[in-house]
């Protein structure tokens, strides 16, 4: 109401069959010069299309750093948190308070963009297997805790995963005072998550975190998909 901000980018990059795996914020591809192109390009978006609530807007990188604009998605989308983390702003809340009529909690030049996040999607799917859905009781459900990471779902120890939707288990939410703090602490929350009775990514997202592309950063919409076809030795943790 009155205006409009963004709460930076969110790099989705990690993606098997066009479905996001992993998320971070801020990208490790861009600098600040284009950063600031796309947010302001975000906006003028917004603005031009007299959007009201909260939404994403999509752009596609490429390998000269052009930026082409995808969509916008008209809803919050399931990485939110990792800008929620990122910003301390609880986009949730501010959605409900523009619902209501009221103006927006903070201007663009109040909002401080503090640390590094990851989000993992945690999926009952068989990695090993082209990612197979996994649906069935989980038999134990121990997620970690501690500080810097943040879980979401609703999901215990008994529940059913049906074979009729989508596959997430839990979102996974890790902040860092950088990239590699934040790499340090996933490691250590993923190692801590324990489930039995059905397949999950958890191993894989270990698996990546070890991967010499991954820790520089060196990768495209591809990466998945190549370490696949490769036939990537993995043998993770269920």
């Amino acid at each position: 109401h009155g205006h409009i901000v963004h709460l930076g980018e969110r790099d989705c990059t990690i993606q098997r069959r066009r479905q996001k795996l992993i998320e971070e914020t801020p990208s490790p591809k861009i600098n600040a010069h284009l950063r600031k192109k796309l947010g302001a390009a975000a906006v003028n978006i917004a603005k031009i299309a007299k959007y009201y609530s909260c939404g994403t807007v999509e752009f596609l990188l490429d390998e000269k750093n052009n930026y082409y604009f995808m969509e916008m998605n008209t809803r919050i989308q399931v990485e939110h948190t990792i800008s929620e983390e990122l910003t301390n702003i609880d986009i949730v809340k501010e959605q409900i308070k523009i619902a209501m009529g009221k103006r927006l909690s903070c201007k663009q030049k109040e909002i401080k963009f503090v640390g590094h996040v990851f989000e993992f999607r945690i999926n009952a799917e068989d990695p090993s297997n082209n990612f197979q859905p996994s649906p069935g009781k989980l038999k134990y459900y121990i997620p970690p805790g501690g500080p810097n990471v943040r879980l979401d779902s609703a999901c215990y120890s008994g529940y059913v995963i049906p074979p009729y939707y989508d596959s997430m288990i839990a979102k996974l939410i890790i902040k860092g005072k950088d990239r590699k703090d934040a790499i340090k602490i996933a490691k250590r929350a993923l190692k801590e998550f324990h489930i039995q009775g059905v397949k999950s990514t958890i191993g894989f997202h270990l698996f990546m975190l070890e991967d010499e592309k991954f820790l520089n950063s060196d990768y495209n919409l591809n990466y998945v998909d190549d370490l696949i076809s490769k036939g990537c030795k993995f043998k993770g943790k269920k």
